[in-house]
């Protein structure tokens, strides 16, 4: 990954001010592929950059930065998980089919696809959002999660074949030429 300059300035301050500018949109867009819901996004971002705030002295490289904070931001969802209790509310299934219908194909591709992948089980899930939504790579991905690169790559290539075959897709190489 590039290097993003967030260890600049002289004061903790400007310091952590730089980090939250360079680094602000892609947490948040982890953090809500994470928990599906915008406001609870912006909460576990605020969490998560609080506890950055709090701990700013132990981050000495500008390159570990994102994945520094993906790590708190998954730390402090499991926390916030374990405290949700999540309101069950009775919907009318008739609202849902007829405002579907006039959504573009795109927008519908795209929730399809989003429905899909929070389907995964997690072990398969959590990898391959760090590596769409993050940018990470394998051996990255294996450090936030600490686990073994060779495993981070079967896990990838396994969520990546459970959504080819949820769409019907081919999941081995084309054989013919």
């Amino acid at each position: 990954m590039s290097e993003i300059p967030v260890l600049e300035g002289n004061t903790k301050k400007q310091r952590y001010e730089s980090l939250v500018a360079a680094l602000y949109q892609d947490v948040f867009r982890y953090a809500f592929w994470i928990c599906k819901s915008k406001p609870m996004a912006e909460d576990l971002v605020q969490e998560t950059f609080l506890r950055a705030w709090r701990s700013l002295e132990s981050l000495q490289s500008d390159r570990a930065a994102k994945a520094w904070l993906f790590t708190i931001l998954r730390r402090e969802n499991a926390r916030q998980y374990e405290r949700y209790r999540p309101e069950l509310v009775d919907i009318d299934g008739q609202s849902i089919a007829e405002s579907d219908s006039n959504e573009p194909d795109s927008k519908m591709d795209r929730e399809l696809l989003h429905n899909a992948i929070n389907r995964l089980e997690s072990e398969y899930r959590e990898p391959l959002l760090l590596q769409v939504i993050g940018g990470f790579s394998g051996k990255e991905i294996a450090e936030i999660l600490e686990l073994n690169n060779n495993t981070v790559m079967t896990r990838l290539f396994r969520a990546r074949g459970k959504l080819k075959a949820e769409f019907g897709l081919s999941t081995e190489t084309d054989e013919e030429s």
